[in-house]
């Protein structure tokens, strides 16, 4: 009887032992996921963003096209609106051109070097390897990583949530969440595609820069429009001044005026229409991916442009990370 119970718990840890050494541990599941996201010729893929910072979520359409080393194209198209927003990295350098705007801004920048984004999925792989307190978990059919974000959002979304496909190991989500642990940004991804090249002129600007009417866009440049304000909980800084005017180009801004600890000067104005959209405008700063619109910002201003209105922000107050707060929280209609 001994004998038999002696076997019998041999087998038992055998069993143990060999289950054991055919699981991966977290730093094995990370070089594979860098080997396959990461180091491949190139990829094309189709994913949803859903925005959840303003009173009401957005969800974005996304579609990305990557071939080693440096080349780039990512779409960006708001469901159910008539704007698409695009950054280009080609030979030339970094480019973002909104069609229906008849407009194209070129940057010095490294993008996406400096500031990764979780629709771009090299660039996700690195973040996780980056980060030396990463966590996994398992599920029956996933890993769930979680890790530091890297980009402009990191000190008001800090953490990101990445479920990777146990059988396919590529990502299936990625859940941008703030410092109370509230998911801010989601992206699922619907298809992708490892291994896809897309040619060098496949990548040149003038592609993508057809001319392109937007009718919403027209209609909110002749009425008057809205004024939009941030919303942030800080204390000792207030709307001192609100000023409506027209400048001598006609164009009707409005110029609102916070003063206090975190002082700034934000500016809106309807968007111009340009006159082509192939001759790129050389925009100071570095790319600036807000979710929602792509801007430029430097050590003491934010442009964008969203909802038809220009929107530009200036401090010698505040970081970075604060006009970025800003920023994602301009909403239109009156000052809470």
């Amino acid at each position: 009887m001994r004998q038999k119970l002696t076997i019998f718990i041999v087998l038992l840890l055998s069993v143990i032992v060999l289950g054991a050494c055919g699981k991966d541990s977290k730093e094995e599941v990370l070089e594979k996921l860098h080997e396959k996201w990461a180091e491949g010729k190139g990829y094309e893929l189709d994913a949803t963003m859903e925005i959840k910072t303003g009173s009401e979520p957005r969800v974005y359409d996304v579609n990305v096209w990557h071939t080693r080393p440096d080349f780039y194209r990512v779409q960006v198209s708001q469901k159910d609106e008539d704007v698409t927003q695009m950054i280009i990295r080609n030979k030339e350098g970094v480019f973002v051109v909104t069609p229906s705007l008849k407009k194209t801004y070129k940057f010095q920048s490294e993008w996406p070097k400096q500031n990764s984004q979780p629709y771009l999925i090299g660039a996700l792989a690195e973040d996780l390897l980056a980060d030396k307190n990463v966590a996994m978990e398992e599920t029956d059919d996933s890993y769930i990583f979680t890790a530091a974000t890297r980009n402009n959002h990191k000190s008001i979304m800090p953490t990101q949530k990445v479920t990777v496909d146990k059988k396919t190991l590529l990502p299936k989500s990625v859940s941008i969440l703030n410092e109370a642990e509230e998911e801010q940004m989601l992206i699922t991804f619907k298809k992708i595609d490892l291994g896809v090249q897309h040619k060098e002129k496949e990548y040149a600007v003038e592609q993508f820069t057809k001319d392109e009417e937007n009718v919403a866009t027209e209609e909110k440049e002749s009425a008057d429009f809205q004024t939009y304000y941030p919303v942030l909980a800080w204390d000792n800084t207030t709307l001192v001044d609100e000023k409506r005017i027209e400048g001598e180009d006609g164009v009707e801004r409005v110029i609102l005026t916070f003063e206090g600890d975190k002082s700034f000067t934000l500016v809106q104005e309807p968007i111009e229409i340009g006159e082509s959209a192939t001759i790129p405008v050389f925009q100071p700063g570095e790319l600036l991916d807000l979710g929602f619109t792509i801007g430029a910002i430097t050590d003491h201003s934010i442009s964008f442009e969203k909802d038809g209105i220009s929107f530009f922000i200036a401090s010698n107050d505040l970081t970075q990370e604060e006009m970025i707060e800003v920023a994602a929280s301009i909403t239109a209609g009156s000052l809470k």
